[in-house]
């Protein structure tokens, strides 16, 4: 076969640095749209963004030629230049270190972007640390609860 051919869609969910409240809903859309141009320098495209002041849900199309790390490690670094020169908040702003990301079938697409659209609600319930544990449990992955973010708020 001479070209490849994928269908890569994926989850990502990732914090501001100490899951300071620091997304306003004035400029939320505006970094998504950043973000989206920042994922097609990786050849992937962004079909669903949302989130609280909070976090970020990023639902995508990943191209194969780039690692997931990489893409990730782009859209972060990116991002948070964007809202630094940007001056959208009075301090310098951080991402959290790590993030989670799963794997998503072309049949759970719907789903994902429906949940990623009820944030807002969402959190009205359950905390950015309830949610990404549980996402880690839905995805099977194994983890030490003591160590998902204690790296981050002692180090």
């Amino acid at each position: 076969m001479p070209s490849t051919h994928a269908n890569i869609l994926l989850h990502a969910v990732f914090s501001t640095k100490n899951r300071f409240k620091l997304i306003r809903d004035d400029w939320r859309d505006e970094l998504f749209a950043y973000i989206g141009g920042t994922l097609r320098e990786h050849k992937a495209n962004l079909v669903k963004a949302g989130g609280v002041e909070d976090h970020v849900h990023l639902l995508f199309q990943s191209h194969p030629s780039f690692a997931i790390a990489d893409t990730l490690r782009l859209i972060k670094a990116n991002s948070s230049k964007w809202i630094n020169e940007q001056r959208k908040v009075p301090a310098k702003f951080q991402w959290q270190t790590g993030y989670g990301v799963f794997s998503v079938s072309q049949s759970g697409k719907a789903a994902v972007s429906r949940y990623i659209d009820r944030q807002r609600e969402h959190h009205a319930k359950q905390s950015y640390e309830s949610e990404f544990l549980q996402l880690l449990d839905l995805h099977c992955v194994q983890y030490r609860k003591e160590f998902v973010f204690d790296q981050e708020l002692h180090g």
